[in-house]
């Protein structure tokens, strides 16, 4: 499983348009350079490393899972960079690891099974902040399903079922073989009511963006995608 969701990482385009995403949002930041970066849901540590290479004076990436913190480890310990630590931590009640000026999130809210917990994690984040500090998440579009296939650019939604507080959306990676995985189908609405909540002070949207076109990616291949992306960028200041 852990493997797998590596390869989606590195290879599937939903993911390539998420890091341009993110990366013209830190740009939009002025960079990292002395800032102290917490990566939530870090998975292997694509995001985290993103953060480390940017500049960042401290750099913490934290996953339930603990495969996916032992494969981000032991990347980091081939490439020799002990300044990026992984631990095991739930984002809904994360340890004191702070301050951080910076928390970034790709669909981790997306896994909150209740609104409850949903709420715990933004006042989770929040705790770890210091104050002016920004949350940067990916996070799902509602809606698309069944209208839209996002099956040419990694992931295939497979149903939706009416449960709890929002639809559970199941799916599968589309890597080889595919990785079934889970998802909450949480309306911007609802989490933008957590963030406040929690005591962010602004909370904003910003549209995903995609690379620029290539030999592989041309920019018929993005049309698609740019009329009903999968994701969008949450940002919000503490």
């Amino acid at each position: 499983m852990g493997e797998r969701y590596a390869e989606s990482k590195s290879t599937a385009a939903f993911s390539a348009a998420d890091t341009y995403t993110l990366h013209g949002a830190l740009d939009a930041l002025g960079g990292l350079r002395g800032l102290d970066a917490l990566d939530l849901a870090c998975g292997y540590g694509y995001n985290t490393r993103l953060l480390a290479r940017g500049g960042a004076r401290r750099t913490v990436g934290v996953d339930v899972c603990e495969e996916m913190i032992r494969l981000a480890r032991a990347h980091e310990a081939t490439k020799g960079r002990p300044d990026v630590e992984y631990l095991v931590a739930d984002a809904a009640g994360l340890p004191d690891l702070g301050p951080f000026d910076l928390a970034t999130a790709a669909y981790v809210f997306s896994y909150a099974p209740d609104r409850r917990t949903l709420h715990a994690m933004f006042r989770s984040v929040r705790a770890n902040l210091r104050a002016g500090g920004r949350l940067l998440a990916i996070v799902p579009n509602a809606g698309a399903f069944p209208r839209v296939d996002w099956s040419p650019y990694g992931v295939r939604i497979l149903d939706r079922v009416r449960d709890g507080d929002a639809p559970l959306l199941k799916a599968h990676l589309l890597t080889e073989p595919p990785v079934p995985f889970e998802f909450r189908e949480w309306a911007h609405s609802d989490l933008a009511e957590a963030a406040v909540e929690a005591g962010f002070t602004t909370v904003g949207w910003q549209p995903n963006r995609t690379p620029p076109a290539d030999s592989v990616r041309d920019e018929a291949y993005w049309t698609a995608y740019r009329a009903w992306p999968i994701s969008s960028l949450m940002t919000c200041t503490a």
